[in-house]
């Protein structure tokens, strides 16, 4: 529970769960547990199992692009993180605290920034994919125009994230 203690015009005081939170004209003491990262409440206790699952299975679509060359990593990691968000505050704090995953964790929740390798592999895997649908299904123009109609935003949106996070 937020609970303020103490406050003037110059700081503020916080009671969150045991952890004891000073603000004081922009200087952040912290004591206490530690802080937790995940700002999402945790799912539904009957969600939870079925979204670990989920969280484990993109970790291991992760694992599986980090070995493979074209296969998205940045993607599924992403839905690992927002998986565990919901489901598990040490599955989602171990991910988000991970030496080589933590980083582009970090720099899409603060800045939503790609990575460029993954701008490059999304849209290359994005093109292919369209033009396998072109190729397989000659005669039909509904199927290869709906997914036109969305892969082309989807591919604007990636292309057009920041590449670095601001200074």
């Amino acid at each position: 529970m937020l609970a303020p203690r103490n406050g003037t015009a110059n700081s503020l005081e916080l009671l969150f769960e045991g952890t004891h939170i000073r603000v004081r004209s922009e200087e952040i003491y912290i004591t206490g547990a530690p802080i937790d990262r995940c700002l999402l409440p945790e799912a539904r206790p009957v969600l939870k199992p079925i979204r670990i699952d989920f969280g484990f299975l993109c970790v291991v679509l992760v694992l599986i692009g980090v070995f493979t060359p074209g296969f998205p990593t940045t993607v599924f990691l992403i839905m690992a993180a927002w998986a565990f968000a919901r489901s598990s505050k040490r599955y989602y704090n171990r991910l988000y605290g991970h030496k080589r995953f933590g980083p582009v964790l970090r720099d899409w929740h603060a800045h939503r920034v790609i990575p460029p390798k993954a701008k490059v592999t999304a849209a290359t895997m994005m093109a292919l994919s369209m033009f396998v649908v072109l190729v397989t299904l000659p005669s039909n123009w509904i199927v290869p125009s709906v997914i036109a109609a969305v892969l082309v935003p989807v591919a604007a949106d990636i292309l057009t994230r920041n590449s670095v996070a601001p200074a």
